[in-house]
């Protein structure tokens, strides 16, 4: 079996990491591809990095689409092939016009259901049309039947085509900036276009997570390949960083929206 206690040493989703094990677990234990349920950015990461340590096991991630948030893990031993994990795709339709719906509406309404939140993946908010959500194919017929209002609107749910999927390829933004440290005060600040007395607001309150993980100290040092994100504001990628002459920082930097 693995070494359990050795790779949930300092983790920081230790629930999650060890629903993953017990998978990996099984995976070695019946020669067969073992598969989790959804999981959030951080813990996918953390779960690739704790299995990178492995050489017995492998894993596959997909949400749906390859921009996909939330992922499933298909898991094996490394003998065996991997295709990607399973997911569906529901759609759920009803005239929002009168009584907008945003993403926490729909979530909370599958919740209200009766699933678990690791059961869902992706929603994809679809303005006064509904949403698309990405879930694992066992709950598709319990949400057909069970999801019919979110809000005030009743909606018909029912399973469409991974194919029908209405995700915009994100907009990027491509700049440099020049600055005295590569603090992510002074990073984010630029590159989301904001004051840096807010942007320390926001990283103080949490809403800042780079690598997928929530970093409330402002002086926190950046570097090339840091993905910095911030809810309903977009993603800032860390490009190559150079030093100038006058021994300052220049940064490039690509924004997607």
């Amino acid at each position: 079996m693995l070494p359990r206690d050795e790779l949930l040493k300092q983790v920081e989703n230790r629930e999650s990491l060890t629903r993953v094990i017990d998978r990996a677990e099984q995976a070695i234990r019946t020669w067969e591809v073992t598969l989790s349920d959804f999981l959030s950015p951080p813990e996918l990461i953390e779960a690739e990095t704790v299995f990178k340590r492995l050489t017995d096991i492998h894993l596959s991630a997909w949400g749906g689409y390859p921009q996909a948030e939330r992922q499933r893990l298909a898991i094996a031993r490394a003998e065996l092939p991997l295709d990607q994990a399973p997911v569906a795709l529901l759609n759920i339709a009803g005239n929002f016009l009168f009584d907008p719906a945003t993403h926490r509406d729909f979530l909370g309404a599958m919740l209200g259901a009766g699933i678990v939140r690791d059961k869902v993946g992706d929603i994809i908010v679809l303005g006064e049309r509904g949403a698309q959500a990405l879930v694992v194919p066992e709950m598709v017929d319990f949400l057909a039947m069970s999801l019919t209002q979110v809000r005030s609107v009743p909606v018909k749910t029912q399973q469409i085509d991974l194919a029908q999927l209405k995700v915009r390829e994100p907009k990027k933004k491509e700049m440099t900036t020049v600055e005295a440290s590569l603090r992510l005060d002074a990073i984010a600040s630029a590159g989301f276009g904001m004051s840096r007395s807010k942007m320390a607001d926001m990283i103080g309150a949490g809403d800042v997570r780079v690598n997928w993980k929530s970093v409330t100290q402002s002086s926190h040092a950046l570097k090339t390949g840091d993905l910095v994100a911030i809810r309903g504001k977009g993603r800032l990628q860390i490009g190559d960083v150079s030093v100038t002459k006058k021994q300052r920082y220049r940064v490039d930097l690509t924004r997607f929206v």
